[in-house]
């Protein structure tokens, strides 16, 4: 039996995070990727918090993107995250690309919030 792509990164989700979770000292950036935006949150998986998050759908972002699915918006997104992430003091976190392939926009993400300051 042939899986969707769906079931493939949801299994590929499922196995990352058998491995991947986050602490209050050096929280988790999950992602996650839809066809028409992206959102990025960091979770700190002990207390079961998030501490920061940020997505395409937000309206200070919204307005200045012409799409929501490309690296350019994906981008735009990693940059805002880090800088709410550094805000709160936060600066090193564990990458979880959701079950995605890195590569394309979850890559130009993980490259803006590197850029920005987050180290992961």
């Amino acid at each position: 039996m042939k899986l969707t792509r769906k079931q493939l990164v949801h299994r590929r989700h499922r196995r990352i995070r058998k491995k991947v979770s986050g602490s209050k000292d050096c929280p988790r950036l999950a992602i996650f990727r839809s066809n028409l935006h992206i959102y990025a949150q960091i979770i700190d998986d002990v207390a079961q918090h998030t501490i920061a998050a940020a997505s395409t759908l937000e309206p200070e972002l919204k307005q200045s993107l012409s799409s929501g699915s490309n690296c350019e918006a994906s981008a735009a997104v990693g940059k805002l995250v880090a800088e709410r992430a550094l805000a709160k003091g936060i600066e090193q976190v564990v990458f979880d690309r959701g079950g995605n392939l890195y590569h394309g926009r979850i890559k130009a993400l993980a490259e803006a919030a590197r850029e920005a300051g987050l180290q992961f």
